[in-house]
């Protein structure tokens, strides 16, 4: 097949779209499918199957978004629609300028058009200060829906829970509900080691936002009776990098490791750490919690009732109430106190993880795509 696949973010692989994006993209063109890309990231220019298309220039604010490890593309009619004239099916990442052209472009192309589902409300809403505004929320949804999703042949969703949010403010869509998957180098490997001079290392993987709630892990470890004796790792990029270093920085005894980890150093400190918290409060699936638990890392995560993420919870200890930092203190003192639990529930992690083998869900995406292609002709 020839398939165009459309990213109005593409760039370093520090956000969980983008990750799913580029793997998508090696797994299909290993499959030996012709795929073309269309994106505004410029080290891509003159790569083959690459279509480059400038980026939105926000004026004062382009400081803030290259904060975020992202530009956002500007469509351009003539480069998308030599991408996509040909294809047999156009798959676009996001509900943003760049996808809303895309889709309007094949259809009037007659091309089938799919369409992944990779931006919850709140991660837009939360730039002003409106995350926790339901109906600004579900105004954001409608939009999505408007700009693109209504367009689709069928839609992906990396859970059964984003599915379930999305249509019950739109109505239903033909929908494929696939995990994004973790690559098979997320692995078990036990003979790291250590460069944390004995520290119990917690590790927690995700962009420096306030919908990450970052604040809640520094104040659970602050109020843990093994506070001393605790290394938090903090990888990831984002706007809040520098508020949360100095907010640590008062808090605790041990300043957190910030930075973005290519990754083999993350599946290094992955198989380091002792415990994996997740405490954000906005989630559509986290990717970084199942490269976590695919190396057998326990999991420590919000029961967020607007987070994916809480479903991987293999038992009570493996959650914590939303935003309640003591009753995450309360968690991570268990688990310090009981590692011979941590080590068989990390065992049991790693029999769970399998359901999340990036070859099985990569099959399904493709044939996703061929059936949207199928049913169009």
């Amino acid at each position: 097949m020839i398939i165009t696949v459309v990213c109005d973010v593409l760039g370093e692989e520090n956000n969980g779209t983008t990750i799913a994006a580029m793997n998508l993209i090696r797994y299909l063109r290993g499959k030996g499918h012709e795929v073309r890309v269309v994106c505004s990231d410029e080290k891509f220019k003159g790569e083959e199957g690459y279509y480059i298309v400038p980026s939105f220039n926000f004026g004062i604010f382009n400081g803030y978004i290259s904060k975020n490890g992202v530009s956002l593309a500007k469509p351009d009619n003539k480069i998308l629609k030599e991408a996509i004239c040909g294809a047999d099916v156009v798959h676009i990442m996001m509900p943003f300028a760049l996808g809303h052209r895309a889709a309007l472009t094949a259809r009037k192309l007659g091309i089938p058009i799919t369409a992944g589902f990779h931006c919850q409300a709140e991660n837009i809403t939360n730039h002003f200060f409106m995350m926790n505004v339901g109906f600004v929320n579900r105004i954001v949804y409608r939009i999505f829906y408007k700009n693109l999703y209504r367009y689709c042949d069928c839609v992906h969703y990396p859970s059964r829970f984003i599915c379930d949010l999305f249509e019950k403010e739109v109505g239903e869509t033909n929908h494929y509900v696939i995990s994004n998957g973790v690559n098979k180098i997320f692995k078990r490997n036990e003979n790291v080691p250590d460069e944390f001079g004995g520290k119990f290392v917690i590790l927690f993987t995700g962009r420096y936002s306030k919908e990450k709630s970052h604040k809640v892990l520094i104040d659970g470890v602050a109020l843990s009776k093994h506070e001393k004796d605790i290394r938090l790792i903090f990888a990831g990029e984002g706007p809040l990098k520098e508020k949360l270093k100095k907010y640590s920085a008062k808090k605790l005894s041990n300043q957190p490791i910030f930075g973005f980890f290519s990754r083999l150093e993350i599946i290094k400190i992955i198989n380091r750490a002792n415990l994996y918290v997740h405490p954000a409060e906005i989630e559509i699936e986290a990717i970084s919690c199942l490269e976590a638990i695919s190396c057998g890392t326990v999991p420590v995560i919000s029961d967020s009732e607007r987070s994916a993420t809480r479903y991987f919870a293999l038992g009570d200890k493996n959650l914590f109430k939303c935003n309640n930092s003591e009753n995450l203190a309360e968690r991570i003192d268990y688990w310090y106190e009981h590692p011979e639990e941590l080590k068989a529930c990390g065992a049991a992690y790693l029999g769970y993880a399998e359901q999340f083998d990036f070859d099985k869900c990569m099959k399904e995406m493709e044939n996703m795509l061929y059936n949207a292609a199928e049913k169009r002709k």
